[in-house]
């Protein structure tokens, strides 16, 4: 039986470029994609795929907060990290996140082939590049004592809307794509500017940005 894979990317050519050399693999068929985090969480309800290759930086729906949606959900389903970002916050925001693997997109594709075998296998593969940084991590958290930081202060609903709102959409387009009221939208914004002591939309754009929850 093939191994089912789910592709989520905002860029088409990756999505495109992906399935070609995917579907050349024996034993791998590419079922659906997704162009952002929140419609890869619906496509993995909808088709169960084996794996899921995540992109991190998507608009909508981070690939952190979509894998962490996907894990809590959908059973049996292993994601694998595929991104640009090797900085440790994109990292260890991947693997707290329960990724069964890791790796940057300059890899070679036998490299991405492997992963997803090591996946399937139950096994957690991460690049080189990227065992690096963990390990690093580890090591800097356990001599500094640090904890994670002010986003770890924001619950997973409080991610989503900070996305949106340093994304640039209004309050009712927030509320209508989470299927909430306006007025609970603006009780969650109070909220995530009270935990992060921010006064103002820029501020909260920038802390957004600089966490890695989006992109310029």
């Amino acid at each position: 039986m093939s191994i089912r894979i789910l592709l989520a990317d905002d860029h088409k050519i990756i999505r495109d470029g992906l399935q070609s050399l995917l579907e050349k693999e024996k034993g791998m068929e590419v079922i659906a994609f997704a162009e952002n985090g929140r419609k890869a969480v619906k496509q993995t309800r909808k088709y169960k795929p084996d794996i899921v290759i995540m992109d991190i930086s998507m608009p909508d729906l981070n690939g952190i907060d979509a894998t962490k949606q996907i894990l809590s959900e959908v059973e049996d389903v292993k994601v694998i990290a595929l991104s640009t970002y090797s900085d440790r916050r994109f990292v260890v925001g991947m693997i707290k996140a329960g990724v069964s693997g890791y790796l940057l997109k300059d890899c070679a594709f036998d490299e991405l082939a492997r992963a997803i075998r090591t996946a399937m296998k139950g096994q957690t593969y991460l690049s080189p590049g990227i065992s690096e940084t963990v390990v690093k991590s580890i090591k800097d958290r356990q001599l500094k004592g640090e904890t994670s930081g002010d986003l770890s202060m924001l619950t997973d609903r409080e991610r989503e809307v900070l996305q949106l709102i340093s994304e640039g959409k209004a309050t009712k387009e927030i509320a209508a794509c989470l299927n909430v009221s306006v007025k609970t939208i603006e009780t969650h914004r109070q909220k995530i500017m009270n935990k992060l002591n921010i006064r103002n939309i820029a501020e909260l754009t920038k802390f957004a940005i600089r966490e890695g929850l989006t992109t310029l």
